[in-house]
């Protein structure tokens, strides 16, 4: 009668990654319980995580073949665009399809965006092929593109090319403030990708040490056009979780990181803590600080806990 906050099913969105080419689901070994789906056990996933009362997923492609622009991320018939079809066929509006929007899994550099003779990433040429992968989310069918490039501008030109196309309800959560943190390891795994010379993203994504220009960042969002916001990592950034919360009136999405899901498995299986006790906490204080959707690799645990 008392509890101040609640978690419920409602309030996750589960992360998952499909493979093109794959016979089996592959397992990650750096996210424990997580793997690169093929497009059917995709669809049995899916199906199970929407049977515990979880209403939404987020995509994540690992093709087969790379180029310098990713250009299989707008390929009407890539591993993302083709699991989209599958799922929508399967659930139609019962189940919210989000699709990640960026090109760092599909470019043979791993860099977010195409690049420019120096070798860094050319953010206006970057920005049309964000307008090509919304199209051809949104064509697949899509009901929220989510792009995580952190280039500048990058929702005011998705909004655009969106409208343009006849797709003014597809909506779009907007990776506002991504973070260049050191918790991304095991996505990277999960995704197949690696910087290529060893580079970093530090020059696109959030300091680490920054509030005030993170909620700069978020604001701008809002204004070009964003239907929601994310912050990712969750649990370093509770504080700009509060503050956006406080200040601003839009959903707010938090994303539990693989590095976040990572270090808490790894713990569980040395025996330092309990595994499912420690993923309540983690992703209830999430919730607690303002968040009102959380991305977490613990969505089936928790919503089977939940029942």
């Amino acid at each position: 009668m008392v509890r101040e906050s609640r978690l419920h099913p409602d309030d996750l969105i589960a992360p998952l990654f499909v493979k093109e080419g794959a016979d089996a689901p592959v397992p990650i070994a750096s996210l424990p319980g997580q793997f690169q789906h093929t497009r059917e056990s995709l669809r049995q996933e899916v199906r199970e995580i929407r049977d515990l009362g979880v209403p939404a997923v987020v995509l994540f492609g690992v093709p087969e073949h790379k180029d310098p622009e990713g250009s299989e991320a707008w390929n009407p018939d890539g591993i993302v665009q083709l699991a989209i079809q599958d799922l929508k066929d399967d659930h139609g509006d019962e189940l919210v399809v989000i699709a990640d929007l960026c090109v760092d899994e599909y470019t043979s550099h791993g860099h977010c965006g195409v690049l420019d003779a120096s070798g860094q990433p050319d953010n206006d040429a970057t920005l049309e092929l964000y307008e090509q992968i919304a199209v051809a989310q949104a064509t697949a069918g899509a009901d929220i593109c989510a792009p995580s490039g952190m280039m500048d501008g990058q929702v005011f030109a998705i909004r655009e090319a969106l409208d343009d196309a006849g797709f003014d309800q597809v909506a779009i959560l907007a990776y506002a403030a991504k973070f260049a943190t050191a918790l991304y390891g095991p996505f990277r795994d999960a995704v197949d990708v690696t910087i290529e010379g060893g580079g970093n993203r530090k020059g696109y994504q959030q300091d680490v040490a920054n509030t005030r220009e993170a909620m700069e960042e978020i604001r701008e969002d809002i204004g070009e056009g964003a239907d929601m916001v994310m912050i990712k990592p969750a649990m370093p950034y509770l504080d700009l979780i509060a503050r956006a919360r406080q200040e601003l009136d839009v959903p707010i999405a938090a994303y539990h990181v693989s590095g976040e899901y990572a270090m808490v498995h790894a713990a569980a299986q040395n025996g330092w803590l309990e595994l499912e006790a420690v993923a309540f906490e983690h992703v209830g204080a999430i919730k607690r600080a303002g968040a009102d959707l959380v991305l977490t690799y613990f969505s089936r645990l928790i919503a089977q806990g939940l029942q």
